[in-house]
């Protein structure tokens, strides 16, 4: 504790950390949920200081399982918006990290076909989709756009952390993920509704990544 100051206030980040989870497991249900599923719903309430939406987070049945194989395997981790690359906690990634959102292919594109640069950029992503990461925290559209590539049989990613934020197409792309996982056979996490973002989305990962690295709360 700091008591240098005019405030009393804990300064050691593992203790921080370590009391932080401590009160998010008192808060939240997890016992229904496998270790590895612990630790990524912990950590989306710890991102937004919110426990009541671990009710909301899903899980296919194979999400954390192919998501730390291909972390081992170092799959391509792909990224809707700088944000969310950003979020990617750096001492743990050893992967190819791409967000294409401004390569200078994609504006001119985006506009010629009339539709958000988010959806466009995701042509680029083909030859880097199979057995991927795709990370999708901010755009609806990019999120609709890789469900219809993959029925279209574009490669099927590892693992789809799929949790764009928003009221147009936010929570309606959420559900047709979770609704459609199974018959494309895809694996992946989302978080129902409107919620969601780039720090839920990148914390998600995060987790995996601890996960693998034994880093377990």
């Amino acid at each position: 504790m700091n008591n240098n100051t005019d405030y009393n206030y804990e300064i050691n980040p593992q203790a921080i950390e370590k009391e932080s989870f401590r009160q998010i497991r008192q808060l939240t249900k997890l016992d229904h949920l496998s270790l590895e599923q612990q630790q990524v719903v912990m950590r989306i309430v710890h991102s937004v200081g919110m426990p009541e939406v671990s009710e909301k987070v899903r899980f296919s049945k194979q999400a954390c399982e192919r998501g730390l194989q291909a972390i081992a395997e170092q799959g391509t981790i792909l990224c809707d918006v700088e944000m969310v690359k950003q979020g990617i906690t750096k001492r743990m990634n050893q992967q190819k990290t791409l967000c294409l959102l401004n390569d200078p292919r994609v504006a001119p594109l985006a506009k010629e076909l009339g539709e958000t640069r988010t959806m466009a950029a995701l042509q680029f992503w083909q030859t880097d989709l199979a057995n991927s990461i795709v990370l999708i925290g901010n755009a609806p559209t990019a999120l609709f756009r890789l469900l219809e590539m993959i029925k279209q049989g574009a490669g099927k990613p590892a693992l789809i952390i799929g949790m764009p934020v928003g009221f147009v197409g936010a929570a309606e792309s959420k559900q047709a993920l979770w609704d459609c996982h199974e018959q494309l056979g895809i694996e992946c996490i989302t978080l129902l509704g409107n919620q969601g973002g780039s720090a839920v989305t990148s914390a998600s990962l995060n987790a995996l990544f601890r996960c693998a690295n034994g880093e377990i709360y």
